[in-house]
């Protein structure tokens, strides 16, 4: 089994992409940047090593594991586009020249200290295929919302705003849907530890 420990070390890397980003905002870090980046260009190089070795992979097992496989294909997808949200956020904030101001950079860094535990519990979940991780990281994912849902509207609700201030909205963006991956990675867990889909059960309530 090559697949898993694979997406298991991606799990921490994204992890580790989302706290160097709260260090950036902390103290804007030429070092989180630079590991920012390798964070991202390793989660690439893992998301090829997946995508070379899945087929051949899947033709030679039974249905269970072949489950357990294309879970493998599904994390990573989302896991290496959170390295590259992740990524595009950096670049804005190392490319200002100034600082951000004091209510933008605490809320941003709110964000992602929830981001950074919601990974964490991935990472456990995986490993552990305990749903219970997967249930959290579905219940805090409204706090990220919550939060850049306050930012935009402090900052829309401003007659005269900042140019630069949409870099910052366009952070919170990028953030806010970092959560949503990590979501997504929740419902993964659930569908590979207990063999249904959280996707298809929201789909058919809202249709009915």
């Amino acid at each position: 089994d090559e697949l898993t420990p694979l997406v298991e070390r991606a799990c921490l890397i994204a992890r580790d992409c989302v706290f160097n980003a709260k260090d950036l905002l902390h103290n804007a870090s030429r070092m989180a940047f630079l590991t920012i980046r390798d964070c991202e260009q390793e989660l690439d190089q893992i998301e090829r090593q997946i995508d070379e070795r899945i087929a051949g992979a899947i033709t030679r097992v039974g249905e269970a594991r072949a489950r357990q496989l294309l879970a493998c294909l599904k994390f990573i997808t989302d896991l290496e586009r959170i390295g590259d949200l992740v990524m595009g956020a950096a670049h804005r904030l190392h490319g200002r020249r100034e600082r951000l101001a004091r209510a933008d950079a605490d809320q941003l860094i709110e964000m992602s200290v929830i981001l950074c535990s919601m990974l964490e519990q991935i990472h456990r979940g995986f490993t552990s295929r305990d749903i219970d991780c997967a249930r959290e990281v579905l219940r805090v994912d409204s706090q990220v919302d919550r939060i850049c849902h306050s930012l935009f509207q402090r900052h829309l609700a401003d007659k005269d705003p900042d140019p630069q201030i949409f870099e910052v909205l366009l952070i919170a963006q990028a953030f806010e849907r970092v959560g949503d991956h990590a979501k997504n990675l929740a419902e993964e867990l659930v569908s590979l530890s207990e063999g249904r889909s959280l996707r298809h059960t929201a789909k058919r309530k809202s249709g009915s």
